[in-house]
Parts: structure tokens; sequence; C-alpha cells
């Protein structure tokens, strides 16, 4: 296991340079999207629409955060369970979506999807939901305010930690560890 350190989207050519296992303190600007707003941006690329913010080279985080309590950037944001969005996975990566980030196993067939568009799946500790709003330091409302917590938000973080679940090479980390491979 190592640590590295990933300043999105500045470094979406360097995927190739995480490995599952790794530890990785993510920066820069994620997207918050769970179920309702996914299958809303799904029916937009299918229907050749724009979606409310660029998919490509995108990292979106599974994640609806709490009301934001006064004098803070962000309520507690925990990721939500990332099998949830298996359904709209492969058309998010085909678009160009290269950064999952949730928690918990998702299909088997994210390692060949992520291995076929060259995306990542990250996973964020769940629990800690008050720690992850720690390290975001902007949040701007992007689209669907009528789903409340669950609407697209985008974020600024700094230093959060995650751990590479799926790399670009087909690996799933949870398998190996189970498997006592890692």
């Amino acid at each position: 296991m190592e640590q590295k350190t990933l300043d999105w989207p500045k470094d979406a050519e360097r995927l190739d340079q995480l490995h599952s296992g790794d530890l990785v303190l993510f920066s820069g600007f994620i997207y918050t999207a769970r179920d309702a707003a996914h299958q809303r941006l799904v029916k937009q690329l299918e229907r050749g629409e724009p979606t409310p913010f660029e998919i490509r080279n995108s990292a979106i985080y599974y994640a609806g955060p709490s009301p934001c309590p006064p004098g803070r950037v962000s309520g507690s944001i925990g990721p939500t369970t990332s099998g949830r969005m298996d359904a709209y996975k492969e058309a998010m990566l085909k678009a160009g979506m290269k950064v999952m980030i949730g928690k918990g196993a998702c299909m088997p067939e994210l390692r060949v999807l992520c291995q076929t568009y060259g995306g990542v799946y990250l996973a964020a500790t769940g629990g800690v939901a008050a720690l992850s709003a720690g390290c975001v330091k902007a949040a701007e409302l992007i689209a669907w305010e009528d789903l409340g917590a669950e609407a697209v938000r985008r974020l600024l973080v700094e230093n959060m930690p995650l751990v590479v679940i799926n790399d670009v090479y087909g690996r799933d980390y949870y398998e190996e560890v189970m498997e006592g491979h890692a």
C-alpha cells in the first residue's frame, strides 16, 4: 500500500499511477450525486441533452451533505452505498466520468468497466461524515435543488482520505483482501 496525492482535475492523466489498495489524499473538485441525480443525468445523456456539469473527466462522490450549520461550508457528508449507482456506472463512464467515490462493494463488472473506460473507484470511510466535511473548502448547488440533500453540488475538497478499490488495471481491492492477496 502506497500513499499518493491526486489534484483533480489537473491529475486526470495520472489515474494509471493508482493501484488497488493505495491510499489517496484527494484534492480538487468533485460533484455529489446519488440515485435520483444519476437517474436524471443518464436520461439527459440518453436524450443527447447537456448535463448540468461536464461529465468528461469528472469525479463524482456518492453522497448528499446534511444541512450546513451556520458559519460552515458544508454539513456532514458521508458516502452512500456505491452499489446503488451500479445501474448508471457504465453510461457515466462511457460519457467520460473518471472517478467514483463512495463506500462498499460494487457490481463485479465494475472491474472491466474501469479498465475499459480508464476510471477508478475510490472508497471513503463510512461513519466519519463530520471528518469528511472538514475536507470541504467550498460548496455550491449545481442542479436539482428539488432533490434536497441529494441535489448535485460542486465541492472543492482538500486532502480527502480515500482508498483505491478498483483501478484502471481491472483490480479490485475488496476481492484481493478476501482472497488474502492484499
